[in-house]
């Protein structure tokens, strides 16, 4: 990671180096809300792999089920943070002898958890593992940007979609709400879009109102994870049955939180810190959902 003016592309010399990653970063965040969390994944036999694996170890979530690929080479990124916005431009480099196969994936965990929260990276094993939570009776979350070649496939299986704005526009031909909506039709629960500073839109199946769940004017330093905070605050309000409206509050509260600490992780915050915001910004003015 490397923070720069605006304009300014190349990269200084010493880069920060920072742990991340989608499922990961979701993981820990869970984790500091209060939560009980397994991550299964898979890294490279290198000391990026350390990295990214301290912290969710010092947080107390579950490793037992990560590959480590001794011949691999650790998922990175070289990411880009704009100084004077925090918004980011993200360069992914990944090696592919560091996945997760479907014959791979721990089935009794999958069977035995509440929620299963999944992006979309390796999509036949993604595939299978909510194929499998489905029968289990396990709630599932799909954390996606992009268009994979399973997608459709996946969602058949997936009760929350939770999905970019970008990949909302690829689906709606540039539209967002037609995303939105096509994205519902294959899903049980509810779909969501997020839309950065500007919060989320959710619709259920079948037709339902859109719900709009505006974000919360934050100092941003950094964006980079902001995404993944909102799945974990999602996921977490779930586990308590919050409405679906306060729900989506709370994740955006979780993800506005993050962006004052820079890399993925380093903003991500306690539970007493997301609800006294939410408490000190219902004080300011605006209606708890």
């Amino acid at each position: 990671m490397w923070v720069a003016p605006a304009g300014e592309r190349a990269p200084p010399e010493e880069l920060l180096q920072l742990p991340g990653g989608q499922i990961a970063t979701a993981a820990l965040a869970l984790a500091r809300l209060g939560h009980r969390v397994a991550w299964g994944g898979a890294v490279g036999g290198d000391a990026a792999g350390e990295t990214a694996l301290a912290p969710l170890r010092a947080a107390g979530v579950d490793l037992g089920d990560v590959r480590r690929i001794a011949a691999g080479r650790t998922r990175r990124a070289l990411v880009r943070v704009d100084a004077d916005s925090g918004e980011r431009e993200i360069f992914p480099e990944r090696d592919p002898r560091v996945v997760v196969a479907p014959e791979q994936l721990p089935l009794d965990r999958i069977r035995a958890a509440r929620v299963l929260l999944v992006d979309a990276e390796d999509p036949e094993a993604t595939l299978a593992a909510v194929r499998h939570a489905r029968g289990a009776g396990v709630l599932t979350v799909l954390d996606a940007d992009a268009p994979v070649s399973e997608l459709s496939r996946i969602c058949e299986f997936i009760d929350f979609p939770i999905v970019s704005r970008a990949l909302a526009e690829a689906l709606g031909n540039g539209s967002v709400r037609e995303g939105l909506q096509m994205l519902a039709q294959g899903v049980t629960r509810l779909a969501v879009v997020t839309l950065g500073a500007e919060g989320c839109l959710a619709v259920a199946p079948g037709g339902g109102p859109v719900i709009s769940s505006p974000g919360f004017e934050v100092d941003v330093r950094d964006t980079t994870g902001a995404g993944d905070a909102f799945h974990a605050g999602f996921v977490s309000a779930l586990l308590e049955g919050r409405t679906f409206p306060a729900a989506l509050r709370f994740a955006n509260a979780v993800a506005a939180l993050n962006c004052a600490g820079l890399g993925a992780q380093a903003g991500l915050p306690s539970r007493r810190a997301v609800e006294g915001f939410l408490v000190a910004r219902s004080s300011a003015g605006e209606e708890l959902a």
